[in-house]
């Protein structure tokens, strides 16, 4: 083994290390005694912007995982561009993001609470959880006490997020390098059982895939015409949102999205990666056939993405408002 091997070994046995560390100071009862109140302060907000809008469980959710798959979770997310800086949320990948808003009321709340306390980056993982518990979907525990982080860097989104296009090497080299296995990012994949999505991103498999008949063939020859009424091949309707998954009005969190996988009936060109190899394609059929398995699976994988590279101790701060630094 040459030193430079050696040197490289020990430097990703001490990436692991600290990352361990900073996990084990995460807990449930975080802020039991610095701010009480919090995370039921925090569920207060959501719940009621969830009940407002049903679709913003699914921004909120985006936004947590958008967040942490750049630089961990520590709501770089949220900063925003400064004239020196073009932050991440103005990102290619981030322009459709939504629930600044929402985030930002709560931070508001817990400031009047409890000032200079309650991160912006717990709130987000606090916030994924509650909207989707919010509109029937799976519960979990959520570890708190991150920090909050102080870079924010467009070109880090656009190297770390997943595409709507991607191909299955791209995208399992995206979850691989968040620690993710396959059969993890087929479960959280189930996120696309909520949300919405322009016409505009599944035109090209409409009207101009290079096919005889001009549409994808991939794609269940006998869902077409129900995806060509609802995004007519016109300028007028490409900002049309349409959800991922149709079933109940698209805001159902349910096991759909896999059956809709398993039947070519996906939005995406990544969703539909997910069948080319086997252990794909037996997660798909696991998750389609069990909602109680699902519900598990996602609960336990959410967790686990909440803790990427999770700033504690002195690392970071904890931002008096989310979109800028103190």
């Amino acid at each position: 083994m040459t030193s430079s091997t050696v040197l490289v070994s020990l430097l990703l046995g001490l990436a692991i290390l600290s990352a361990s560390i900073a996990e084990a100071q995460l807990s449930v009862n975080y802020y039991a005694h610095t701010c009480p109140g919090g995370v039921k302060a925090v569920a207060n907000v959501i719940n009621a912007a969830v009940r407002n809008n049903r679709r913003m469980a699914a921004g909120l959710l985006r936004l947590h995982f958008h967040d942490c798959f750049v630089r961990g979770c520590d709501a770089s997310v949220l900063l925003a561009s400064t004239p020196g800086n073009t932050a991440e949320k103005d990102a290619p990948p981030n322009l459709t993001l939504e629930g600044f808003q929402v985030i930002d009321q709560a931070k508001a709340a817990l400031e009047k609470a409890c000032p200079g306390v309650f991160s912006c980056s717990d709130i987000l993982a606090l916030a994924a959880r509650d909207a989707v518990a919010a509109i029937g979907g799976p519960t979990w525990n959520v570890a708190l006490g991150r920090r909050d982080g102080l870079v924010s860097l467009a070109s880090e989104a656009n190297l770390n997020l997943p595409g709507a296009n991607f191909l299955h090497s791209a995208l399992l080299k995206v979850f691989n390098r968040q620690g993710f296995t396959e059969a993890e990012m087929v479960v959280l994949s189930g996120a696309h059982t909520i949300g919405v999505t322009h016409c505009s991103s599944i035109a090209p498999r409409l009207y101009f895939y290079p096919s005889s008949s001009r549409y994808d063939p991939y794609l269940n020859s006998a869902f077409v015409p129900s995806l060509k009424q609802q995004c007519p091949n016109s300028r007028s309707t490409a900002n049309k949102l349409i959800p991922l998954d149709a079933t109940n009005g698209g805001q159902s969190f349910d096991v759909n999205y896999f059956s809709n996988v398993l039947n070519h009936k996906a939005l995406f060109k990544s969703d539909d990666q997910l069948m080319v190899t086997s252990t794909g394609r037996s997660k798909l059929q696991e998750l389609a056939s069990s909602q109680t398995k699902f519900f598990a699976q996602f609960g336990a994988a959410m967790d686990k993405m909440s803790r990427i590279r999770v700033l504690t101790g002195s690392r970071g701060e904890i931002r008096r408002q989310c979109s800028r630094k103190n």
